[in-house]
Formats: structure tokens, sequence, C-alpha cells
């Protein structure tokens, strides 16, 4: 893992004049994570890091969000600037992962004790492209796929930049991020598919599917 990234302090947006944490910046010390507590309750599973719109973001589902760094490069050759780590608003940001590919419910081991479990993609918001300031950016991204990972904290523990990220456990069925991804945005017809990833699918997205397909 290159960097461990926090948001300390809340900037102000513009968007519904809210307060926001995507704005992160590396840290050189250890940072102890563990499970914040249910959606609309808890905020981020890093000690020291800002979630500012409960509602929408942060909870044990997406405790954690990871992006990749060879993403961020791809983004920087496409874009022709700099995207330092923690510019997505990741709090971790790896390299050597497909996280793109990454199974829900697969597993990674941080370091010698805090244990992650994928959970879902990430979905661009307003706030991310007013950040971003690039034209048509929530198209342009979710038209890319690379959305990086939220994780749920199976196993506390402190991480830190340099930490080795081992995947311990890959689930049985395909549901990859990617697919997941693109049943929630461009192809709903594809929603019915995620299920095969079980209990690890968050119950968020498991209500969904279910009124979407109810007849």
């Amino acid at each position: 893992m290159l960097s461990v990234n926090l948001a300390a302090s809340p900037r102000h947006t513009d968007v519904k004049q809210q307060s926001t944490g995507i704005g992160k910046l590396p840290v050189a010390h250890p940072v102890q994570v563990s499970a914040p507590g249910p959606k609309g309750v808890g905020g981020s599973g890093l000690a020291g890091d800002a979630v500012c719109d409960l509602r929408n973001h942060g909870g044990d589902d997406q405790a954690v969000y990871a992006y990749a760094r060879e993403d961020l490069d791809w983004w920087e050759r496409e874009l022709g600037r700099e995207l330092p780590a923690g510019m997505f608003g990741e709090n971790l940001t790896t390299a050597g992962l497909d996280l793109t590919g990454a199974l829900v419910g697969e597993r990674w081991r941080v370091g010698g004790r805090t244990l992650l479990q994928v959970t879902s993609p990430r979905i661009p918001c307003e706030v991310f492209a007013q950040k971003m300031d690039e034209a048509h950016w929530v198209k342009r991204f979710t038209e890319h796929g690379a959305t990086g990972a939220y994780l749920r904290v199976v196993e506390p523990g402190p991480v830190r930049a340099g930490d080795p990220v081992t995947i311990e456990h890959r689930p049985g069925h395909q549901v990859t991020l990617g697919l997941f991804f693109r049943a929630a945005t461009r192809e709903p017809h594809l929603l019915g598919e995620l299920l095969a990833a079980g209990d690890a699918l968050p119950q968020e997205t498991r209500d969904y599917i279910a009124r979407r397909t109810r007849v």
C-alpha cells in the first residue's frame, strides 16, 4: 500500500451548501481502523478522518475507501494533470491490486492485524465532480468504470503507508466491483446477478434489488 490518506478538516462545498471530507492528504503515522457503526450514524472507519454527509457516505459498509495508483495514473494521462494520493477521496492508495476485478466479499489483510472486506464500488456524486472541476466528470468516470473499492472492517487494527496488502480470501462467485458498478449505473438489467454474492452484498443493495425486481 502506497499511502494512507485522511481528511482531518472538512471543507465547504457549493453543492447544497454542504461540508465535505473528500479532500484527503497522506499521513506518515499509523492510523487505527475500526468499524464506525451503521450508515447514518457512523462515519469513517479511520481514526481522524472526516465524513460529513452521513446519509450518503460512511458507515460499516463504506468504512474504508481504496483506489489504485494504477487507475490514478490512467487518469493523469487522460486529464494531463498530476493526481496525488488522496485526490479521489480515497483512504488507501493501493498498488498492484486490480480493484475493478475485486470480488464482493473478498478479504484483504493490511499489515499484520487489520482485515478488510470488499463491499461495493464508489458511485460518483456532485461533490466529487466539483472537486475534480473537469467537464462531464460524472459521465466520464462512469464510462471508464474504474471506481475503486469500499470496504468493511472485519478485524480492527492499525494501517500505515508501506503496509503489505494480501488477499486472504476470494469467494467462489463472479460478482466483481466492475459488474456491480455497471449494474448500479448503466446496466440495471444486471442487478439480479449481484445476488450471487449473498450476505457479502450490502443489505442496502439487497433491499434495492428486491424493490427493483418485485413483481
